[in-house]
Parts: C-alpha cells; sequence; structure tokens
C-alpha cells in the first residue's frame, strides 16, 4: 500500500469516518473513497459503484469485476457504533450489556458517583464525572447513539446540547421522562437557542412503546429504537 494512502485510512479511522478501499488484483493500483472524495488511480466502473452501494454501512470485503474485467478487491469500512449512557441508573446496568452485545461500544456517563460505582458496572467504560466534562463536539457522530436516562436536566441537558452543536450528529437522541417531563424539557431547549426540528429529533418518551415496567424491560425497547434509528434513519 502506498504510504499517502496509508496515512489517509489513518486518519479516517482516527475521525470515525466510514470510507471504502478498493485495490486491483491485476497491477495494484488503489483508490480510497471517503464523502465522495477519491484518492488513487484505480478508476471506477459501474459495476463496482453497485457493488459499494451493497456494502453500504457494514464492515465487509469482497472481489468482484472491475474495469477491463480485471479482479477488484473492495473493502468497506464503518466506525463501530458508540452509545453513550448518561445517568447510570438501574435501566442503564440492564441496556450497557444489552447494548455491547448488539456490539456497541458502550460509555456511561453520570457526576454522582453512588450511580457510577465500577461496581455497578464492571467491565465498562464510565465515568463519575459530569457530561461536558467528559464529551465534545468529536465526540458525536453518525454512528453514535445518545440516551439520558439521569432525570436530572442539570445532568442530561449538558450532553443533549452538545449533541446538537457537533458537526456530525448522532443517529439516534433519546431523553427518558414523561410527556410532562419532555414538555418541560422542549421549553428549555426552546429557550437555549434550539429549533423546532432539533427539538422533533429526540426521542421521548425514550423507547418503543412495548408496554415495559421494570428497568430490563424499558432498556430492550430503548435498545429496539435505538436499533431501529439505524436501520431505518426516519422512521
Amino acid at each position: 500500500m502506498q504510504s499517502d494512502l496509508l496515512d489517509q485510512i489513518l486518519a479516517l479511522k482516527a475521525r470515525r469516518q466510514a470510507f471504502f478501499y478498493l485495490r486491483s488484483l491485476a497491477d495494484e493500483r488503489e483508490l480510497i473513497i471517503a464523502d465522495h472524495q477519491r484518492l488513487g488511480a484505480l478508476e471506477l466502473a459501474e459495476g463496482l459503484e453497485a457493488i459499494m452501494a451493497a456494502l453500504q454501512g457494514r464492515n465487509q470485503a469482497q472481489t468482484v469485476e472491475g474495469p477491463g474485467h480485471t479482479p477488484v478487491f473492495v473493502q468497506s469500512f464503518v466506525p463501530p457504533r458508540r452509545l453513550f449512557i448518561i445517568g447510570a441508573v438501574h435501566i442503564a446496568q440492564a441496556l450497557a450489556p444489552m447494548a455491547q452485545s448488539c456490539g456497541f461500544d458502550v460509555t456511561i456517563i453520570d457526576p454522582r458517583p453512588p450511580f457510577a460505582h465500577p461496581e455497578r458496572f464492571a467491565g465498562f467504560e464510565l465515568h463519575a464525572a459530569w457530561p461536558d466534562e467528559i464529551l465534545g463536539l468529536e465526540s458525536f457522530d453518525e454512528q453514535s447513539a445518545l440516551c439520558l436516562l439521569s432525570h436530572d436536566p442539570k445532568i442530561d441537558d449538558p450532553a443533549l446540547l452538545l449533541a446538537f452543536a457537533a458537526a456530525r450528529s448522532p443517529a439516534y437522541i433519546g431523553a427518558l421522562g414523561s410527556r410532562k417531563t419532555q414538555a418541560k424539557r422542549h421549553q428549555r431547549l426552546q429557550d437555549k437557542g434550539l429549533t423546532q426540528a432539533q427539538i422533533d429529533c429526540i426521542r421521548g418518551p425514550i423507547g418503543l412503546d412495548i408496554g415495559a415496567q421494570s428497568p430490563a424491560e424499558i432498556a430492550v425497547a430503548i435498545l429496539a429504537q435505538i436499533i431501529q434509528a439505524f436501520q431505518r434513519p426516519q422512521s
């Protein structure tokens, strides 16, 4: 692999940006495609574009026929999905392992030490800190999800505002609370300058309406809604 292409791949991975890597098996010409930008000498034929469309959103490799009937290796790279849980509550204890088993990198944040105790979340990235001490504008992207579970505006709102200020918005934002709580949250966000379109992106009350009662059942409803948001972004 050419050094400039390798540097580009490392930079794309560091930015958690999805991309395609293509290599001709006949003459070793290479191509990187990310955000409609192309780097490399390999020509992109119509058949390759169809293959790339089929691989979109998945980590997968395939060898296909390229220009001049030569074989081309096509690899799609997608950063792992991330779940940020704000509020180390009982629902979070159930949600974290479920999400991890579905391939999410899970981070739990809560400034309250009794909640954010290592024994409650063994094996997970856990921060006993305020969300804006851990998260930044670069934390969020289209492969991330944000769950606000603390039920405390002082804890939830900073993470929420960061997510909407980020250049790459999370695929999912959900907030725990009744409809009355959601209405109060919406008013606070309007007062802080968020648009109605942004506020409408918040899933609340959080989770699919499956009649969930226990923390574990609510966690199932939340994770199902998160997966739905990734698979069907406009649903």
